[in-house]
């Protein structure tokens, strides 16, 4: 891994950036959801590690990142996020990757391609949701009351939350151990840092920027999903000029652990059609 400057190495430590993969192939940046880390991400590498330079990091306040650069200010909207897509990307000097983004880093791929449009080329948009509460004639999948209900089961009881969503999230009930794995990722989350990222997912809305989006996009979304229902992927596709919906045959709001094979297959098929 190279980093030209200080303030890369400052970055790769902040966001424990990790690149593997084949160094002369195109860049595929992988990007985890809330309450995750780029573990999540080990079943999909090995598809792409052959052709394709990997790249992933953990959003601060997860995984290994450096929990002493959190700051509430920044991480309150989804931009502080993408402003941290766009420093990794600028500290390993990309051009044109492509960025797969799970669950809330669909959106915040959107807003990265959008502030650094020279950095990212195409986007991979895994179970997306612009905005998880209903409105109008839009149908994100929870009413106000159900997001306000989640955050303050999230806040008074943390762990409780964890172990009580995460197997709703995961979907697949003959395999706990999914829900085990997301419920433990949850659960090694610092509360006081996830409180703010679930604030910023869940409250978010940004249907809005999916009209800015001018690079080849694939939607992916699952038969079934608690977080992003069909209606979700439909809207998103439609917002988003070219782009190309996808639906898996799988349950849940995590396809690349509960379907890997089939995520994996149409991630690549869509990275061949770029070429």
């Amino acid at each position: 891994m190279r980093f030209g400057k200080l303030v890369g190495m400052d970055i790769a430590r902040r966001n424990n950036v990790t690149v593997t993969g084949n160094p002369q192939g195109p860049t595929v940046v992988l990007a985890h959801g809330f309450g995750c880390d780029q573990n999540m991400w080990r079943l999909t590498v090995p598809a792409l590690s052959e052709r394709y330079r990997v790249v992933m990091f953990d959003y601060v306040g997860s995984g290994r990142s450096d929990l002493s650069a959190f700051s509430e200010a920044r991480y309150s909207s989804l931009d502080g996020y993408a402003r941290d897509v766009v420093e990794v990307c600028e500290a390993l000097d990309l051009r044109d990757a492509v960025f797969v983004g799970h669950s809330v880093s669909a959106m915040i791929g959107v807003l990265a391609a959008d502030l650094a449009p020279e950095r990212i080329g195409a986007l991979v948009m895994v179970a997306p949701s612009p905005r998880y509460i209903d409105d109008a004639d839009y149908r994100g999948g929870f009413s106000a009351p159900d997001i306000d209900e989640l955050l303050t089961s999230l806040e008074s009881n943390y762990l409780g939350w964890s172990a009580a969503m995460a197997p709703v999230i995961m979907g697949n009930p003959e395999r706990p151990e999914l829900g085990d794995e997301l419920k433990n990722s949850f659960c090694a989350t610092d509360p006081d840092m996830a409180r703010v990222f679930a604030r910023t997912t869940f409250l978010s809305d940004s249907r809005d920027d999916l009209k800015s989006v001018r690079v080849p996009t694939l939607v992916l979304e699952c038969t079934q999903d608690a977080i992003a229902p069909r209606e979700v992927g439909a809207f998103v596709q439609r917002s988003i000029p070219g782009s190309t919906l996808i639906t898996l045959d799988a349950i849940g709001h995590c396809p690349h652990l509960s379907a890997p094979e089939a995520t994996n297959e149409a991630i690549t098929g869509f990275l061949a059609g770029l070429r």
